[in-house]
């Protein structure tokens, strides 16, 4: 398998991302009818950080504050609460109509009524974050980065952090730093931008040592034609993963893996759930199984997650897919955005189905 990781890397895992926080209505009620919430500090790349920064591996934010904001507080708090490490300047909020961290509204859904989300992100003090915002040969020559972890939402959030990814998958390249990239389209960042976020997103991709996505993902981001996605039958799912994956490859022969999750939704409390995985042109496929849900926000970056600490770990690929599939599972067994497992047996446990007492 050709994934070899730096040697004696300060950092095994490090993101780029724009931290903010998430209020959810408690015991599973709907947003609109709730009168109690609680708070998390949360980013999709540091739901994926998490996995690695629970287990003990040292881990980077790369990230920027509102100087002196209460948010910012409690952002940095929450982070080094998680083991996760984060540099970023603070910039003046400039007034009550300046910056300010994302807020993200979202309920876990119940039954048959589904999560609903509200991104609101007017300000967002992440849509400045910059390449010259940090000390990139400190942290990537001098210190060294096991992997870089990129997210298509922080690259596609303005034309500052695209270029800000670029530069820093560039620069990780440099310094034998591994690249992996969660394509994660969305259509609402990408509006008015086709054509630009295509050709950097295309670039980041010839970058990527590991690419995550599903065949809708490689299709709107990377421009191919892929073959239709398979519906809610997931049998049909992983053949037309396959088919597109067999174009990734051809088009960027350096993405030594290809990862992709599984969901069918049955219900807000439950789902079935897979993985598959093409790693140096060999399958790797996780069958879905029924799952119970508490909240499934964050289930693919716990996924991305697991399989990245597989990586640094040094693992076969088949066992990145299985850890990656359970750590999944933690995630949408927690009311929080991330798993953050007890130890690895904790997450084996997952993966067998065993869930007995542990005395």
């Amino acid at each position: 398998m050709d994934l070899k990781l730096r040697e004696n890397a300060r950092w095994a895992l490090a993101c780029v991302t724009s931290m903010g926080v998430r209020i959810t209505p408690v015991d599973r009620m709907a947003v609109h009818n709730s009168n109690t919430f609680t708070l998390q500090a949360t980013s999709a790349e540091t739901n994926v950080l998490n996995v690695a920064s629970s287990l003990g591996e040292s881990c980077l934010a790369m990230t920027k504050f509102v100087e002196a904001s209460p948010i910012a507080f409690f952002v940095k708090s929450q982070l080094r609460a998680r083991g996760i490490d984060y540099v970023g300047p603070d910039v003046p909020q400039g007034g009550p109509w300046g910056f300010r961290h994302q807020f993200n509204i979202a309920d876990s859904g119940f039954g048959l009524r589904a999560p609903r989300v509200w991104n609101d992100r007017a300000g967002e003090v992440g849509r400045t974050i910059s390449a010259a915002d940090y000390d990139l040969d400190r942290i990537f020559t001098r210190e060294g980065v096991g992997i870089l972890h990129l997210s298509g939402l922080i690259a596609a959030m303005s034309p500052e952090t695209t270029a800000a990814c670029l530069r820093l998958a560039e620069v990780a390249k440099e310094n034998g730093t591994l690249v992996s990239f969660d394509l994660n389209y969305r259509a609402t960042f990408w509006k008015g931008r086709e054509e630009e976020l295509r050709g950097a997103f295309g670039r980041i991709a010839s970058l990527a040592d590991i690419l995550i996505g599903n065949e809708e993902d490689f299709q709107l981001c990377l421009g191919f034609n892929g073959p239709e996605a398979g519906g809610k039958d997931l049998s049909a799912k992983i053949e037309s993963f396959r088919a597109m994956i067999a174009q990734v490859r051809a088009q960027y022969p350096n993405a030594v893996a290809c990862a992709t999750t599984l969901r069918q939704v049955i219900s807000a409390n439950e789902h079935l759930w897979g993985a598959i995985l093409c790693a140096d042109g060999d399958w790797f496929v996780e069958e879905p199984r029924s799952i119970p849900v508490l909240d499934r926000i964050g289930g693919g970056d716990g996924f991305s997650g697991g399989l990245l600490y597989g990586v640094l770990r040094g693992w076969e690929p088949e066992k990145w897919l299985q850890f990656g599939w359970a750590c999944g599972v933690l995630a949408a067994s927690s009311l929080n955005d991330y798993a953050e497992p007890a130890d690895e047996k904790q997450v084996w446990d997952v993966y067998k189905g065993n869930a007995r007492v542990q005395r």
